[in-house]
This record gives structure tokens, sequence and C-alpha cells, in this order.
């Protein structure tokens, strides 16, 4: 599968039932070529006004299905996900 299928699919927590939002991006082991986590941005402040939270680290453990649309992941709690901090550049 190409990273260009992989940005279209909505990622859904099987055990919350939320939508965590679209796969932006993709941590993958260089040597290998192995895809080792998928990284969602996070919720947007207050309309997107403010910015927005730190992006979400989702390890390819987690998933349990790729579906044609969807990916559905496993993850304990409502957002007990690794946080990513963004590159600051000042």
């Amino acid at each position: 599968m190409r990273f260009e299928e992989l940005r279209c699919k909505e990622i859904i927590n099987v055990n919350s039932g939320h939508r965590l939002g679209y796969v932006c991006d993709a941590e993958v082991e260089l040597p290998s070529g192995c895809v080792k986590a998928l990284i969602v941005p996070g919720p947007a402040r207050f309309f997107g006004l403010f910015g927005r939270e730190p992006d979400f680290l989702i390890p390819m453990g987690c998933v349990k299905k790729l579906g044609r649309d969807i990916i559905l992941v496993e993850i304990s709690g409502a957002y007990d996900r690794d946080r990513r901090e963004r590159k600051r550049f000042f």
C-alpha cells in the first residue's frame, strides 16, 4: 500500500468509538522500510485560531484492521495516546 492511499483513511478507536482523525505522516524505520507508527494531527484549539494540540503517535501494534476507507485501532482509554511534540522554530 502506498502512503498516499494511507493518508485518505480515517482512524477510529474501537474501544471508545471516537474518530481520531486522518493520517498525516508515518514513522518509518529506514534500513528496512517498515512503518513503526502512524501520526495523526492533534485537535484544533478554538476553531484553529489558536493553533493545534501536539500530534499523536499511534504505534502499529495498536492497529487492528486496515479497511478500504478506515483504519481501526485499539487504544485503551479515551485519548491515551503518546504525544509527539512539534518542532519549535524559536
